[in-house]
């Protein structure tokens, strides 16, 4: 370890391609920044202050709302400073940090989307033993054991980065501190930290798919057994917006993480992770809101109390 070396400080390119224009980034950015924030917050919110809400199915959709927030705020907030400054400089301490808490909680995200995915199966195909499958206290679990691992195991992840050797330079062709530009710099051989990358995502990402997919595989036979077309409809509407969560977060994620090696194609990888990082959490609080009549119920009551509290005053 005495001889590993490693820059004190690396440069993030962000959107330097751009020039001067990137200044005009910062305005939209930033607004999808904020919106996803309120918006996130908002369900948030509404599901701790509602009692009917109280469910373990917006338990975990307040989980989820949360990781959207923290998710963005590990990557976003640096990268809109970058937009306005030159260089975009970044400590060796704080590039560790990012990289640690954007994966950590990345990876939260898809274990907490196949609890909510078990959570639809139980509610659906087991309707009857609902309550005692999908106590609190099995529900509290899940969440923990979600929030807990990736934790845990990016612990090793992190620490083997920091103690690589960056012969390469310190310029990072991203707007964070990303897996696959961090190798690129090393001179060491980092074979078996690849391999430990590829399973770690098939452990998180793609286990946690293969969960949902089959759990949803199990709804759509028994809803096809209903006899009522409403009640198809009414079993279908409580999933459509988890579905929709699960298409746009499993594709993007896979497409980037989910490979052996560190393949990197620099501004397709940099375009994706901007969805994923800026438009993604600002669509999600649309989703579930605009598919869920539940939510859009309690929150066109909130409306409605507020305009009357409102008027008194």
């Amino acid at each position: 370890m005495a001889n590993v070396s490693h820059p004190s400080e690396f440069v993030l390119l962000g959107f330097s391609s751009f020039g001067e224009l990137q200044v005009l980034l910062y305005g939209p950015f930033l607004t999808l920044y904020l919106l996803a924030f309120t918006g996130n917050t908002v369900i948030i919110v509404t599901v701790i202050a509602n009692t009917y809400l109280h469910t373990p199915m917006y338990f975990f959709l307040g989980n989820f709302s949360l990781l959207e927030i923290l998710v963005t705020m590990t990557a976003v907030p640096r990268m809109l400073s970058d937009l306005l400054v030159t260089p975009k400089v970044i400590s060796f301490t704080g590039c560790m940090i990012q990289f640690y808490f954007y994966f950590s909680l990345g990876s939260t995200s898809f274990l907490i989307l196949s609890d909510m995915a078990l959570d639809r199966f139980v509610a659906i195909c087991h309707p009857l033993r609902y309550d005692t499958l999908m106590s609190w206290a099995v529900c509290v679990r899940l969440a923990g054991a979600a929030w807990a691992a990736p934790f845990l195991v990016m612990v090793p992840t992190v620490l083997s980065r920091a103690y690589l050797n960056y012969c390469h330079g310190n310029i990072i062709n991203h707007f964070f501190c990303d897996n696959a530009p961090l190798l690129q710099l090393s001179c060491s051989d980092t074979s078996l930290l690849e391999f430990w990358d590829f399973i770690m995502a098939l452990a998180f990402v793609l286990s946690s798919f293969l969960v949902t997919l089959t759990s949803y595989g199990y709804i759509v036979t028994t809803v096809l057994r209903i006899p009522s077309a409403s009640g198809r409809q009414k079993a279908f509407s409580t999933c459509g917006s988890h579905l929709t969560l699960v298409f746009i977060g499993y594709s993007s994620t896979i497409f980037l993480y989910v490979k052996p090696g560190k393949a990197y194609f620099v501004e397709v990888n940099k375009t994706i992770a901007l969805v994923t990082s800026v438009l993604t959490p600002f669509l999600n609080p649309f989703i579930l809101t605009l598919r869920n009549e539940t939510v859009k119920a309690v929150l066109r009551g909130q409306m409605q109390r507020l305009k009357g509290l409102h008027k008194a005053l």
